[in-house]
């Protein structure tokens, strides 16, 4: 039902987002900086990477296999972090080019979208720290891992949810 709610609620702004941007003439807005296409090309491909090292380490805590499972959370958190510092770099330079939340509709369904969807990556990256060092102490294996199953099913909605808004809001 959790996941079910967060569909819901990007959903809600994917519809504002489109309904905006099909009502404009010019989208842009004239003025505002273009977004970074290429180096948000391979950030997607970064988070994207860090879905395949979580469903690795799903499959090494199926067979048992210890340093495998904690080695591949820690490539994921890794992938995650750089993905949110890339993002955060992005939007700095946004900001000093005049693209805020205060300057346009673009700019305020930009931050808003993008930036809930970098809050949602926060929390999950969060809960895979809190799920990693749990591994790190040796409680899930073959037998009991439902704590890093829905970790990864959280992770890979969060993942599956960037390339839609990347293609929607970067390149539409």
């Amino acid at each position: 039902m959790f996941l079910g709610a967060e569909a819901m609620f990007f959903a809600g702004l994917i519809g504002a987002y489109i309904v905006f941007r099909v009502g404009s003439t010019i989208w842009p807005p004239p003025f505002q900086p273009r977004l970074p296409v290429g180096v948000t090309g391979v950030n997607t491909l970064i988070l994207i990477a860090s879905a395949v090292t979580m469903r690795w380490s799903l499959k090494a805590v199926r067979v048992n296999d210890r340093k495998r499972f904690i080695r591949y959370l820690a490539y994921t958190a890794v992938f995650g972090g750089i993905f949110l510092l890339i993002q955060g770099f992005e939007w700095l330079r946004l900001i000093h080019f005049g693209l805020t939340v205060s300057s346009s509709v673009y700019g305020g369904l930009f931050y808003t979208l993008i930036g809930f969807h970098g809050l949602h990556v926060f929390g999950a990256l969060i809960w895979l720290l809190v799920v990693l060092m749990r591994a790190k102490q040796g409680r899930f294996s073959r037998a009991s891992y439902v704590g890093v199953q829905t970790c990864g099913m959280y992770w890979t909605f969060v993942v599956a949810l960037w390339p839609v808004l990347y293609g929607l809001v970067y390149l539409y």
